[in-house]
């Protein structure tokens, strides 16, 4: 298992920024979707992990939407600690089961869900449940992929700190990939979300810490966001510090968020719930900030048009 990285402090966290003054859900951001004259920019649904999923993608045009048939596609759960779904470290499986169902049901020609892990793997791949769950969906099609020859290099043109990196095969070779992260604190960057799990897609990511952490999530976010069509956000608990792997206290939220808005999906992640004890705007995650600054999506939480539904 790779080393852990330092816990960051609620002071660490705060620093970059003044405390948000509340969370969506209280400033009157939410919307009954029948309200909203556009399709929804985000949608927030409540209920259990699997029908939450399949209403919040179903909010936003259905996967019809962003699968068309016979394409490929890779789901990017956190699927990166040997940990059961009560731990809140890793994607409820039942959500990446879901979102399974509902690729093939649009006709995708092919579905895998695949992670790097930190963790050991077959200890991730059984205890996440993440297995299991998609195995009667579509067989052989959850990995962890660790060795270099599932790989191949890319270039990332405009990059500010990564100019290439080793991608898995199948991800550039994929027409879509959906992030599907678990909401959760983490250590060196505040929290862990949509942007940030994209690390588990490439094969060596200790070099980000020491070229520069936040900058670099955002290069590999740019590499990937042509085919980033969706970003489903398992909010159902929340570990609000103490992550990526705890133990740490979890809020149950009973949510899920999705958007095809990577950015945005994270920056409404950020108002869901304290972290650290305190409100957190969305510019105080600087790879959030830096990935709005450079244009791969919004951070306007308030300018949103976020629909909630009930599953």
């Amino acid at each position: 298992m790779s080393q852990r990285t330092p816990r960051l402090t609620r002071r660490d966290f705060l620093k970059t920024g003044a405390v948000a003054a509340g969370t969506v859900a209280g400033s009157g951001l939410l919307a009954p979707l029948s309200a909203l004259a556009a399709a929804p920019d985000a949608v927030l649904a409540k209920g259990d992990p699997a029908a939450a999923t399949r209403k919040a993608v179903e909010a936003l045009g259905g996967m019809a939407a962003f699968v068309k048939p016979g394409q490929r596609v890779v789901i990017k759960p956190n699927m990166s600690f040997a940990a059961g779904p009560d731990s809140a470290c890793n994607t409820h499986p039942a959500v990446i089961a879901e979102l399974m169902r509902l690729c093939k049901e649009a006709g995708a020609a092919r579905v895998l869900v695949l992670d790097n892990t930190l963790a050991d793997p077959e200890g991730c791949l059984n205890l996440s449940g993440i297995r299991a769950a998609c195995q009667g969906i579509e067989k052989d099609s959850v990995h962890n992929l660790k060795e270099e020859r599932f790989f191949a290099k890319a270039a990332i043109p405009g990059a500010k700190v990564l100019a290439e990196t080793l991608v898995m095969q199948d991800v550039l070779e994929a027409d879509v990939i959906i992030a599907a992260p678990k909401a959760k604190s983490h250590g060196a960057t505040g929290v862990t979300l949509a942007l940030k799990g994209m690390m588990g897609l490439i094969f060596e990511r200790e070099s980000f810490h020491r070229i520069g952490l936040d900058q670099a999530i955002v290069d590999l976010a740019s590499l990937l966001k042509p085919k980033t069509k969706l970003a489903v956000i398992d909010a159902t608990t929340v570990m609000t510090s103490g992550g990526p792997y705890g133990p740490g206290p979890v809020v149950k939220l009973d949510t899920v968020l999705a958007s095809a808005d990577m950015v945005a999906a994270d920056a409404l992640a950020v108002t869901l719930t304290p972290w650290y004890g305190q409100k957190i705007a969305p510019s105080q995650v600087r790879h959030i900030r830096y990935a709005a600054e450079r244009g791969l999506g919004r951070m306007d939480v308030d300018k949103l048009n976020v629909a909630g539904v009930t599953a």
